[in-house]
């Protein structure tokens, strides 16, 4: 369904394609997926809110993420006796990303609980992040009685409203009896089709009063069927472009990963031999290693993943959605390619680039079809010759690898800083960054093995995502090492969630890469407004004075909290923060605010103008 966009639940049905119209539909069963088979509870009285409770244990919820006021206290009596694990925290934008880290590492829907007013339009930010990035969520808000709805009572909001453009859809609930049923279809809705968040606004007066509780609901959502298998005759017609492409690349998005089609994945790319590029929220949908897997493409991209897609004769596009940051200006993007899209989100298919080859449905399901029939035209014909393709792109390779130059102020690096992380922690750890050039420094320099290892906030660019969203990571994988990898700049945005990490146990560890300055913000005045560095200096770093003094101010959250200045010691701490397992960490790496991020693509130039550093761009040619 087409983002930004109120939707009512009647009228979400997926669109098919001209050519899906003529074939058998297939679509996600309207209750089994989330209610679960043969789980049948006799009718009980009990109020509204103990429905709600009841409804997220009969949900299969095991943790929740949230913050009690007036509107949703009614809500909290009953959850202090639930065998659900509700994490207190400090901040409701905080609860929200939480949910996010949380679902983006367990594949499940995230949950998240605010009052209503400021309650509920402090966890705006983090539904149009999940909105953006397609991460099932449901935040379930208190909201005024009925009664006074409408007369600027005291701490009301129209949630529902203001909600409406950045959710699957935003429900208000004022009748206790139809709690059990709302809160089965927004689990449906946010994680079903394209995943997303669903909001639920329940009024304080349908939390009061009585109803008879009875599970499972019947969920009526008409017109809502989200279409999971591509069309036969799409995917054929896809694999006869496969097989006459002589320079085709697989373009990967965040798509696969929430349809946890890594392995079908993998499967495709080894069958054609083709290159793999993988989005920013695609890293580790393919792995790092694999000799197929050309980088990250985009602004910040490499330049064998960035001149793969411009070169290209086929663009076979997974789960992505043609992002501008991927894309530079549209009209130059991959321009002498054929594209195959496949999407479960009908919207996202020639939003923005014309598909040659529309196959709507998830990609679990379109991509092992794809493959086989793939193979059978190899083998009935032979495989296309790539092997002209692959020597131009691996000359790309070996002429411009990813890597950094030493900072001249003598502070630290912190490419390296973020390598070394990555390397010391290893492919299994999670990895969670805030937004920035840190982030792209972290997408570039460690290297993702496995889906689910890399956490971000891509689309909307949330700064203060990182410490929430690595705090609910941890909830959701307590057994794997959780960094979060964040600038000074969105640190002091969310870090208040330590003390939530310090009294629930929950020991993330915080890399604070510190370059005392809004980098991103100072990288584009040092490029494109000469020098001036209006408003982007934080006073956090190298100065005499450290406003705030992150290693105090971690101590001060119950932290084991470190400094790093000099390069000898990086891997030291790096090792010691590893062996911590009893309390969060944070660490202040001091370095150079100076450092840019390299290879980049200006904003509103055509990619094909890729600088590897301040005004030098990659000399190569074309293959034959």
């Amino acid at each position: 369904m087409s983002k930004g966009t109120p939707i009512s639940p009647s009228l979400m049905a997926s669109k098919p394609s001209a050519a899906k119209a003529a074939d058998p539909v297939d679509t996600v069963d309207s209750a089994s997926a989330v209610l679960g088979p043969n789980r049948v509870v006799e009718p009980t009285e009990m109020t509204g809110s103990e429905a709600i409770v009841r409804s997220l244990e009969e949900l299969g919820v095991d943790d929740v993420f949230g913050l009690p006021g007036g509107a949703i206290l009614p809500t909290y009596d009953p959850l202090m006796a639930s065998k659900i694990n509700h994490v207190l925290v400090r901040h409701e934008q905080g609860a929200g990303h939480a949910a996010q880290g949380y679902a983006m590492v367990t594949g499940r829907v995230g949950v998240c609980i605010a009052t209503s007013g400021p309650g509920a339009t402090n966890l705006v930010t983090a539904i149009a992040d999940a909105h953006m990035d397609s991460v099932p969520l449901v935040a379930i808000t208190g909201q005024v009685s009925s009664s006074v709805i409408g007369s600027d009572a005291f701490q009301e909001a129209d949630i529902v409203g203001i909600t409406m453009p950045i959710t699957k859809h935003s429900f208000l609930v004022t009748k206790a009896e139809d709690i059990p049923r709302t809160l089965a279809e927004a689990f449906h809705l946010a994680s079903t089709g394209r995943p997303g968040p669903v909001l639920v606004d329940v009024t304080k007066d349908a939390q009061q009063s009585k109803t008879t509780f009875s599970w499972p609901p019947r969920i009526d959502l008409p017109g809502y069927r989200p279409v999971t298998r591509g069309h036969s005759k799409q995917v054929r017609e896809a694999a006869r472009l496969i097989a006459g492409a002589s320079k085709p690349v697989l373009y990967v998005g965040g798509g696969v990963i929430k349809a946890h089609a890594s392995a079908e994945l993998l499967a495709l790319a080894e069958a054609t031999g083709a290159p793999v590029v993988t989005t920013l929220t695609a890293r580790g949908a393919f792995p790092d290693s694999h000799r197929q897997h050309l980088g990250m493409p985009g602004m910040h991209g490499s330049v064998a993943a960035v001149t793969a897609l411009q070169q290209a004769d086929l663009l076979i596009t997974l789960g992505a959605r043609f992002d501008d940051r991927v894309t530079g200006v549209l009209s130059t993007f991959a321009p002498n390619a054929k594209v195959i899209h496949a999407d479960i989100d009908p919207a996202e298919i020639s939003k923005n680039r014309t598909a040659d080859v529309p196959i709507v449905g998830s990609v679990k399901e379109i991509l092992p079809e794809l493959t086989e029939a793939v193979s059978g035209l190899y083998a009935k014909d032979g495989a296309p010759d790539i092997t002209a393709w692959w020597s131009f792109l691996d000359r790309l390779r070996e002429d411009y690898p990813l890597g950094w130059t030493e900072p001249e102020d003598g502070l630290l690096s912190p490419e390296r800083v973020i390598s070394r992380i990555g390397e010391l922690t290893g492919p299994e750890g999670v990895y969670v960054a805030g937004v920035g050039q840190h982030q792209m420094w972290a997408a570039q320099f460690i290297k993702y093995e496995r889906p689910h290892a890399w956490l971000n906030s891509a689309g909307l660019g949330t700064m203060g995502y990182s410490v929430p969203a690595a705090m609910g990571a941890k909830v959701g994988n307590p057994d794997r090492v959780v960094w979060a990898i964040d600038g000074d700049g969105c640190f002091q945005m969310t870090n208040q969630e330590l003390a939530t990490c310090a009294l629930n146990n929950i020991p993330i560890k915080v890399a604070v890469i510190n370059n005392s300055s809004l980098g991103m913000v100072r990288q584009w005045q040092t490029l494109f407004y000469d020098g001036r560095y209006s408003n982007t200096d934080l006073h956090t770093g190298a100065e005499t004075v450290r406003i705030p003094d992150f290693v105090k101010l971690g101590e001060a959250y119950g932290c084991a909290s470190f400094r790093v200045e000099r390069e000898e010691d990086i891997d030291s701490v790096i090792a010691q923060a590893l062996e911590i397992n009893d309390r969060p960490v944070v660490i202040d790496f001091v370095v150079s605010p100076n450092a840019m991020v390299w290879p980049m693509v200006p904003s509103g130039v055509s990619n094909d103008l890729i600088q590897v550093a301040r005004n030098s761009t990659p000399d190569w040619e074309e293959e034959d």
